[in-house]
C-alpha cells in the first residue's frame, strides 16, 4: 500500500467473504495463541470476511478466492480479507507470490498489496481500510512500516503509535537503522533497511538490496508482535522493527490493491517462551 487512521459496541455485525450474510460476533479479548492457527487452510476462507470499497461486505467479483490450495488475490479492486478474530503477542508466518495482473490506474505502477496488523475500529473506518500497522508488500518495499490512522466506532481517532530505530536516506525518507536515533511516529512510512533510495513506483522494479524474492518466486514474511515490539522479516532476515506500537492488538487484513498476489501460508505461531 501507498501512503493513503475505547468505545467498541458489543456486538460486530460482520461478513462471510463473498457470501453477503450478516452474523453476529460477540466482542472478545484478543486471541493469544497456544498453538498454531492456520488462518488459511487452503480450502476455504472461513477465519476471514470481505470488505471492498465499493461493495462492503459482497465480493461480487470474486476478488478472494480459493483455488489448488493456495488463495488468489486478483487485485481488481480496493479493500481487504479481515480475520474475524483479534490477536495478539503472535509469531505470523505468510508466503506470497505476484501474480501477472494488475489494475486501473496502477497498470504499470509497483505491484502492491500489504498485510495489516493491530486492525482495530469498524470495517472501511479508514477508508479502504482500518485503522492499523502495515508490513508492506510492494514491488522493492517488501518489510516497510505504514501507520494508517481512522476511527474507533464512536468517532474517536485512534491514536497511532509506533516508536523506531532510524536514519534518513539521501531524500530525507525514515529508514530502520538498529542502534539508530528512536523516534515515535503518529503517522508515515519507515522504509525497510534496504530500500533502493532510487525506488521508482513502477510494474516489475527491483531495488539494488532487495530481500525479496524474484517475480514468479515465493517470498517468506514474517511479523513477530509481542505487547507493542513488533519486528518484520523477509524470507528470514529482520527488516524492520519498532517499539511501544499503539494499538498492540487488533485484527489481520488481507488487502487487495490493483495487483494480483497468491499466498500459499498464512498462519499464526505462538511466541517463543523467553
Amino acid at each position: 500500500m501507498r501512503l493513503q487512521l475505547t468505545s467498541v459496541p458489543c456486538l460486530l455485525v460482520l461478513f462471510v467473504a463473498g457470501a453477503g450474510t450478516a452474523y453476529a460476533q460477540d466482542k472478545k479479548e484478543p486471541i493469544r495463541p497456544t498453538d498454531v492457527i492456520q488462518l488459511f487452510n487452503g480450502k476455504d476462507l472461513a477465519n476471514f470476511h470481505v470488505w471492498l470499497s465499493d461493495t462492503k461486505g459482497e465480493d461480487p467479483k470474486k476478488i478472494f478466492a480459493v483455488h489448488d490450495g493456495l488463495l488468489h488475490v486478483s487485485g481488481d479492486g480496493l479493500g481487504y480479507l479481515s480475520t474475524n478474530d483479534e490477536y495478539r503477542d503472535y509469531h505470523l508466518v505468510a508466503e506470497f507470490k505476484w501474480g501477472e495482473k494488475t489494475w486501473g490506474n496502477r497498470q504499470d505502477k509497483a505491484r502492491d498489496s500489504g498485510i495489516l496488523v493491530h486492525a482495530v475500529g469498524p470495517d472501511g473506518s479508514a477508508g479502504a481500510w482500518m485503522a492499523s500497522i502495515e508490513y508492506q508488500v510492494i514491488e522493492g518495499g517488501v518489510g516497510d512500516f505504514i501507520l494508517i490512522g481512522g476511527k474507533y466506532a464512536d468517532g474517536a481517532t485512534v491514536p497511532m503509535k509506533l516508536a523506531c530505530e532510524t536514519t534518513k536516506d539521501r531524500d530525507g525518507e525514515n529508514v530502520w537503522k538498529k542502534g539508530g536515533a528512536r523516534e515515535t511516529f503518529t503517522r508515515g512510512r519507515i522504509n525497510w533497511y534496504g530500500r533502493d533510495v532510487d525506488w521508482k513506483d513502477a510494474l516489475g522494479f527491483r531495488g539494488r538490496d532487495d530481500v525479496e524474492s524474484p517475480l514468479g518466486e515465493w517470498t517468506k514474511c514474517e511479523v513477530i508482535s509481542d505487547g507493542g515490539h513488533i519486528q518484520a522479516y523477509v524470507n528470514g532476515k529482520l527488516v524492520n522493527e519498532g517499539f511501544d506500537a499503539f494499538p498492540s492488538a487488533g485484527r489481520i487484513l488481507i488487502q487487495t490493491e490493483l495487483a494480483e498476489v497468491y499466498f500459499r501460508k498464512f498462519e499464526l505461531h505462538p511466541l517463543k517462551k523467553k
